[in-house]
C-alpha cells in the first residue's frame, strides 16, 4: 500500500513512475495475488472518528491530500461500525486498475534484489521483503535488520455459523446505520466455556520458530494464544470484551466473554475473527475455534498463520525526508520503516512520493508540521524515537504534541483529543496549501 501510495501521488504531480512489485513471479507466505495493495490481515482500516481517533484524524489528512488507498478504501467500504472496513479483493482490484491507467505509471513484476547506487527510489517493501533485498539493506545499514512476527487471523464462512446462538451487533450498537450496528456477529461464552477454551489454547499444537530464529511481536496484532499465556483474564479484556454487547436470544443473561466476527467482504459471506490471528497449527485451529458457541460447525475459508515481519532501525537511518542516510538517493516508507497498520504504511508511503516530487521540481517544502497525524508519525521514526528500543507503533495522540490550555486525564479526553484532531487540520491544509503554492 505504501509503494501504491507513494507512486500515485509522484505520477500525479507529473513524473514518471516505474514500480516493481515482484508478485506474483516471486510470491510471499501470506499474499495470494499480484494485485497491488493487497489486504494479507484484516480488511479493516480501523476508527473512521476523525474528531476523536488519531487513526481516522489520519484518514482525513490522506483524504485531503487525493490519497489513492482513503479514496479507494471509501469505494469499498463495509459495514463496520465505527471502523473503516473493506471488500478486500474488489478494493486491491481496483487500487491495481487505477494504477495501472495511469499515463505516467509503468509496473514491472521484476524483483529488486539491490539497493540501487543512482536514481531516485523508494524501497516500500511491505511486511515481507524479499531474502536478498532484505539482505542488501542489512549489508548496507551495518545493522541486524530488527524483526518481529506477525500473524494472520482466520476466516469462516459465514452460512456456517450457528445464527440460533450468534447474534448480529456491533458493541454499543456504533453506526449511523442499522448496517453498521450489526455490522459484528457476537459468539457469547459462559466462564465455563471460557475456561475450556483458554486452556485449549494453551495446549493447542504451536508453530515453531526456525532454528536461530529469534524476535518479538508487535503488541498490536499478538497471537491469541499469546496473550492467553499472558494470563487466563487477558483475552476477556482485550479481544473477547463482552462490554457493549446484548444477547439477542437471552436479553437477561450477560455474556462472560464474547468472540466477534466482522464482515469480510461485501456479499456477506464472509467473516474474519476479530483478533484471533494466531500460530496454531492448522489442525489445532480448527478444533480449538469449533469450541467457540457458534461456530460448532465452521468452515474456514482460511485459517490463521504467522510470518516474519522486517523493519529497519529509521531513527538511527533515515533523515528529515525519509532518506537513507548513507544512500540519499533511497527513500524508505510503509511498515518497514517502522510504522504498523495498513493506514499508517499507506500514509507513510504518500509522504514520501511528495518529499520525492518536492525534491525532483526544487520545490521549497517545509516540515511536515509535527501537530499532525502524518506529522507526528515521520516525526517519531525519522528521530523521535528511542533507536535502541525503537519498535513499530501506530500512530496515537501520544505522539502529538501538547495543546496548551488542555489538560491531561480520562475526564477531560474528548476535549483534549478533539483539540488535537482540530490543530492537525487546520496545520495540515496549511501544508497542503504550501505545497500547491510552490508547485505554481
Amino acid at each position: 500500500m505504501a509503494g501504491s501510495e507513494a507512486a500515485w501521488q509522484a505520477a500525479n504531480a507529473g513524473l514518471q513512475v516505474v514500480i516493481h512489485e515482484m508478485r506474483p513471479t516471486v510470491g510471499t507466505f501470506a499474499h495470494r495475488t499480484g494485485h497491488l495493495g493487497e489486504m494479507v490481515c484484516s480488511n479493516s482500516f480501523r476508527s473512521d472518528d476523525h474528531e476523536q481517533n488519531a487513526v481516522g484524524l489520519l484518514h482525513w489528512e490522506m483524504m485531503q491530500a487525493n490519497g489513492l488507498i482513503m479514496q479507494t478504501a471509501y469505494k469499498h467500504r463495509l459495514p463496520a461500525g465505527g471502523a473503516l472496513a473493506v471488500d478486500r479483493d474488489p478494493f486491491a482490484e481496483s487500487v491495481t486498475a487505477t494504477l495501472c491507467a495511469h499515463p505516467n505509471i509503468t509496473v514491472t513484476d521484476a524483483e529488486i534484489r539491490t539497493l540501487p547506487d543512482d536514481g531516485h527510489w523508494i524501497i516500500a517493501t511491505g511486511p515481507l521483503t524479499s531474502g536478498p533485498l532484505a539482505a542488501a539493506i542489512q549489508q548496507e545499514t551495518g545493522a541486524e535488520a530488527l524483526a518481529f512476527f506477525d500473524a494472520i487471523a482466520p476466516i469462516v464462512y459465514a452460512d456456517s455459523i450457528n445464527m440460533d446462538v450468534a447474534w448480529m451487533q456491533s458493541r454499543y450498537d456504533k453506526g449511523e446505520t442499522e448496517a453498521e450496528r450489526t455490522a459484528y456477529l457476537n459468539c457469547p461464552m459462559t466462564r465455563d466455556q471460557y475456561e475450556a477454551f483458554v486452556d485449549a489454547l494453551l495446549a493447542a499444537d504451536k508453530t515453531a520458530f526456525k532454528e536461530g530464529e529469534t524476535a518479538g511481536y508487535f503488541d498490536g496484532c499478538l497471537p491469541i494464544e499469546v496473550m492467553a499465556e499472558r494470563g487466563r483474564e487477558t483475552l476477556r479484556f482485550g479481544p473477547m470484551k463482552p462490554v457493549g454487547l446484548t444477547n439477542a436470544h437471552d436479553p437477561a443473561t450477560k455474556a462472560y466473554a464474547v468472540v466477534q466476527l466482522r464482515r469480510d467482504n461485501a456479499l456477506g459471506t464472509l467473516f474474519n475473527i476479530v483478533g484471533f490471528q494466531t500460530k496454531m497449527k492448522y489442525g489445532a485451529q480448527k478444533a480449538v475455534f469449533k469450541m467457540i458457541p457458534g461456530l460448532e460447525n465452521a468452515e474456514f475459508a482460511r485459517l490463521g498463520g504467522i510470518h516474519r515481519n522486517t523493519f529497519i532501525n529509521s531513527p538511527s537511518l533515515l533523515d528529515g525526508q525519509m532518506r537513507l542516510r548513507s544512500k540519499p538517493n533511497i527513500r524508505f516508507a510503509g511498515q518497514i520503516t517502522g510504522v504498523e497498520g495498513y493506514v499508517e504504511s499507506a500514509a507513510m508511503g504518500l509522504l514520501a512520493g511528495r518529499l520525492a516530487v518536492a525534491e525532483l521540481t526544487g520545490e521549497n517544502l517545509p516540515p511536515v508540521p509535527a501537530t499532525t497525524a502524518m506529522g507526528a508519525l515521520v516525526s517519531h521514526i525519522t528521530g523521535g524515537a528511542e533507536a535502541r528500543t525503537f519498535q513499530p507503533m501506530n500512530v496515537n495522540f501520544g505522539l502529538f504534541p501538547p495543546v496548551d490550555g488542555i489538560k491531561g486525564g480520562r475526564r477531560n479526553r474528548k476535549d483534549r483529543y478533539k483539540a488535537y484532531t482540530d490543530r492537525a487540520k487546520a496545520d495540515w491544509q496549511v501544508w497542503l496549501d504550501q505545497m500547491a503554492l510552490d508547485a505554481a
